[in-house]
C-alpha cells in the first residue's frame, strides 16, 4: 500500500504562521457546537411560533445537521478541544455517536486519499455521470428515498426490482443494515417533544430535514470534495477541491468552513476555523494555482455532468 503524498508545512508557512494556524482553542470548538445547536433551537422556536416559516427553516436545520457532522469530523482529528477526553466527549455526545467508527475510516481516507485503498473512493469514482442520473439521485434525496435506504435499510428501488423479478432473493430489499443508534436516539427526542405537546414540530423541523433535505446537502458536499480527482493522483495539492462559497451557500450547503477541503487535506492539523486563513496565505504565495478550486457549487455540479451528445440519424 502506497500512502498518499504529503506537503511539509515548513515549505509553505513561516514558523509563527504555522503555530497560529495549528493552535488549539479551549473555547472555539465548544462555541461552534453551541452555535450549531443554538441555530437549530432558534429554528424550532420560530417554527413553533410561526408555522408558516417551516418550509424556509427546513434547509437551515438540515445545514446545521450537516454542521454537527463537520464538527464531529474536527473531533475525529482531535481539533475541537486540546483535552483529548473532552474533545471526544463533545464529538460523541454533542455531535454524533458515530465518532469512534468514523475516526478509524476517516484517518484511513487521509492516509490513502484518492489511492486504491481510500475507503471514500466509491463516493468520487463514478464521476462524471449523466445529467439524468444526477437528477434522479437528487430526486431520491428530496423525496426521502435515500434516507430510507441509508438510515433504515429500506431500498425502495430494490423492492420495485423484486416485484418485476419474483425470483430475486428477499435480501435484495436491504442495501444497508438498520442504523439502530440513529433510530433509538431519534425515538428518544420524539418522545421528549411528544410529552411537551410538540411532536408535530419535531417531525417538521428534525425528521423532515433529516429525511428530505440533509441527504441532498450531504451529496452535494461529497461531490464537491473529491469528484473528478483521478484515482492515484500523485500531487497532494490536487487531492481535494476547495469551493469558494457565497454567503447563502455557506448558510445552506457549507457551514463551518467545510468548503475549504483542499486546505484541510493539505494540512490536517488545522481546525476548521483556521482553514480560510490558510486559504488566504496560500493565495498570497501563489499556491492556489496548483490546487483544484471551484467558484461555487453550481460550477462543481456542471463539471461533474457528462456533456450531452446529440443523436446521430442513420
Amino acid at each position: 500500500m502506497a500512502a498518499a503524498a504529503r506537503v511539509d508545512p515548513v515549505e509553505v508557512f513561516g514558523a509563527e504562521e504555522w503555530a497560529a494556524l495549528t493552535a488549539r482553542s479551549r473555547w472555539r470548538g465548544p462555541w461552534l457546537v453551541a452555535h450549531c445547536w443554538g441555530a437549530i433551537g432558534a429554528c424550532f422556536v420560530l417554527g413553533g411560533l410561526w408555522p408558516w416559516l417551516i418550509p424556509l427553516l427546513v434547509p437551515l436545520v438540515a445545514a446545521r445537521q450537516l454542521g454537527l457532522l463537520i464538527l464531529m469530523h474536527d473531533a475525529a482529528h482531535g481539533l475541537l478541544h486540546p483535552n483529548r477526553r473532552l474533545n471526544d466527549w463533545i464529538g460523541t455526545w454533542l455531535c454524533s455517536s458515530a465518532l469512534p467508527e468514523y475516526r478509524k475510516a476517516h484517518l484511513q481516507h487521509h492516509r490513502f486519499t484518492q489511492q486504491p485503498e481510500d475507503p471514500d473512493l466509491p463516493l468520487s469514482r463514478p464521476f462524471p455521470i449523466e445529467g439524468g442520473s444526477l437528477r434522479r439521485k437528487m430526486l431520491r434525496d428530496i423525496t426521502g428515498a435515500s434516507f430510507l435506504k441509508l438510515r433504515l435499510g429500506i431500498d425502495l428501488e430494490a423492492r420495485r426490482r423484486r416485484r418485476s423479478a419474483p425470483a430475486a432473493k428477499a435480501t435484495d430489499l436491504l442495501s444497508t443494515g438498520l442504523d439502530a443508534r440513529f433510530v433509538w436516539g431519534n425515538l428518544g427526542f420524539f418522545a421528549a417533544f411528544a410529552l411537551a405537546g410538540y411532536a408535530w414540530l419535531w417531525v417538521a423541523l428534525w425528521l423532515v430535514p433529516s429525511a428530505c433535505w440533509f441527504p441532498l446537502v450531504y451529496r452535494i458536499r461529497n461531490i464537491a470534495e473529491h469528484a473528478l480527482v483521478p484515482v492515484g493522483e500523485p500531487d497532494p495539492y490536487r487531492h481535494a477541491r476547495t469551493t469558494l462559497a457565497s454567503w447563502w451557500e455557506r448558510a445552506l450547503l457549507a457551514p463551518y468552513w467545510v468548503n475549504y477541503h483542499g486546505e484541510h487535506h493539505l494540512f490536517t492539523q488545522l481546525p476548521c476555523w483556521n482553514l480560510r486563513r490558510a486559504h488566504v496565505l496560500l493565495a498570497r504565495r501563489g499556491e492556489l494555482r496548483r490546487m483544484i478550486v471551484a467558484r461555487g457549487y453550481r460550477q462543481v455540479l456542471r463539471q461533474v455532468v457528462k456533456p450531452e451528445t446529440a443523436g446521430v440519424r442513420a
